[in-house]
């Protein structure tokens, strides 16, 4: 066998097994899509008179809440965040906020003052400063639990809004003493600022109806979100409390928790409103953290889940959960070696319809949004309306997907690797209208990274690929270069773009 034949069955042979490795993660969210729609129509939503406080209900029977709000450099949203903490429909006697203030900027004036007006009008609220960041969030959060009085914490991130009633229906779940988390779902208040915004809260509303739900319903291992939540004291304290030795802090002792008998609850129908990243970079940044932090936690936390009692169907589907971002990885791989293999097809004499078996991932992933989005987040509206959105946004979604996957896979490899890297804020702007502009922000990063000139440089080569495919006449890999092309091309153009914002 010759050199040249050696190297097109090695190129071959990485690119199934990254196609496979894929497909085998799109076949596994659509069967969370099966306990979904199986489970589903029971419903989760808390009845009226379930309320935790209602006409007769004796003050000293009502359970004391600490709210924790851990905050760093947020001047756009702080106010509003305070505001809305402190319009919470429950008594004021019965819950306290602890503002975990990590700022370094004109933050910590806002603060002060909301925290002296509201204390004048009866409100139990503190700022809480530390020497230092040691631990960033998890830090914060470890630092303050000495200091919280609640038998329940209620933990919400700076771009957060929660409706009033929001304690009113997540308090009564506690009922159950064997939930130790109560998570309720993330609604997007800017969802509709750009395409950029549209295309995260089309990814989302994934994760927070099919695969929430689909674990908790399937009764697999599923996560605190890290905000928009409810932690019973006890299940912190049991669990080890937060630990900052990964970037996802919430996943972790989520896993923790379940792991030593504690049950988390998700609330699909409960919304609690928050603000997409509206900038490139500040995407790239909460990408970055999520799949680094991903990676560390599975590399700490996979051990302890197979050497646990839950059933091997757990495991299984634990580390899927936990693996997950390694899908970009091979998303990655997948693109990088597709270019060369269209040059290898053809001498080889290989079918090309033996790719076509994994059109059946395609398929199933395509099934997940569909259902995630049309038939659950965007129900009220109409169902011919809804279904061309899908078709609008489905191959971007994709294409944007592929463009982040050098960038993602990169901060998976770290995450593996155990190398340590500073918790990157993602900053929340206050921006949820077309006619806002985000040229005012001073939080928006200005530097041009290597990874996005890494982008621009795929985007040229998926762009040849394309071409050669064409001048072969060869349409196998036509369409994937294509998106490939598109969505490198479109995070190196944003990635700049909005590096010139002042």
């Amino acid at each position: 066998m010759s050199v040249f034949e050696i190297t097109g069955y090695v190129v071959v042979g990485i690119y199934t097994i990254a196609l496979s490795y894929i497909t085998i993660y799109c076949l596994m969210q659509f069967h969370l899509l099966y306990h979904y729609l199986k489970k589903n129509k029971r419903g989760n939503s808390v009845s009226i008179q379930n309320k935790i406080v209602n006409n007769n209900s004796k003050l000293e029977e009502v359970p004391f809440v600490t709210i924790q709000l851990p905050i760093y450099n947020e001047r756009y949203v702080i106010s509003r965040l305070i505001d809305s903490i402190t319009a919470l429909d429950y008594p004021k006697e019965k819950f306290e906020i602890h503002i975990l203030d990590d700022s370094t900027d004109d933050t910590l004036q806002i603060v002060s003052k909301k925290v002296e007006e509201f204390k004048s009008r009866g409100y139990n609220i503190q700022q809480i400063r530390r020497k230092n960041r040691s631990g960033y969030k998890a830090g914060a959060l470890k630092d303050a639990m000495p200091k919280a009085k609640g038998k329940f914490i209620a933990i919400f991130d700076a771009d957060f809004l929660p409706e009033t009633n929001f304690l009113q229906k997540t308090l009564p779940y506690f009922k159950d003493d064997e939930i130790g988390v109560v998570q309720t779902r993330w609604g997007h208040i800017n969802h509709d600022f750009s395409l950029l915004t549209k295309v995260q809260a089309f990814q989302l509303n994934v994760h927070f109806t099919v695969e929430q739900l689909g674990r908790m319903k399937g009764d697999y291992l599923l996560q605190f979100n890290g905000t928009a939540g409810v932690w019973r004291r006890e299940c912190i304290d049991s669990a080890g409390g937060w630990e900052a030795d990964t970037l996802t802090e919430d996943l972790d002792l989520s896993y923790r928790a379940q792991l030593k008998g504690w049950r988390i609850k998700y609330l699909e129908d409960i919304i609690s409103p928050a603000e997409l990243p509206a900038e490139m970079n500040g995407l790239k940044s909460q990408q970055y953290r999520w799949m680094k932090g991903g990676a560390e936690t599975a590399l700490k936390v996979l051990p302890q889940v197979w050497n646990s009692k839950i059933s091997l169907y757990k495991k299984l589907y634990a580390s899927a959960h936990l693996l997950s971002s390694s899908v970009f990885l091979f998303v990655f791989i997948l693109g990088i070696f597709s270019v060369p293999l269209t040059y290898f097809l053809s001498p080889l004499g290989l079918n090309r319809n033996f790719f076509g078996i994994f059109l059946i991932g395609l398929i199933s992933i395509g099934l997940v949004y569909y259902v995630a989005n049309v038939l659950r987040s965007w129900k009220n509206q109409s169902i011919w309306k809804t279904t061309f959105k899908f078709l609008y946004l489905f191959p971007i979604f994709m294409a944007l997907s592929m463009g982040l996957s050098l960038h993602n896979a990169l901060a998976v490899i770290q995450g593996f690797r155990g190398k340590k890297t500073p918790f990157v804020r993602t900053p929340k702007l206050d921006v949820s209208k077309l006619t806002q502009s985000l040229s005012h922000n001073n939080y928006i990063k200005t530097s041009l990274s290597k990874v996005t000139i890494a982008e621009g440089l795929l985007a040229v080569y998926f762009a040849f690929g394309l071409m050669y495919g064409v001048q072969q006449n060869d349409l196998t890999f036509t369409m994937m270069h294509l998106l490939l092309a598109f969505g490198y091309g479109t995070i190196f153009f944003y990635s700049i773009k909005h590096l010139n914002l002042k």
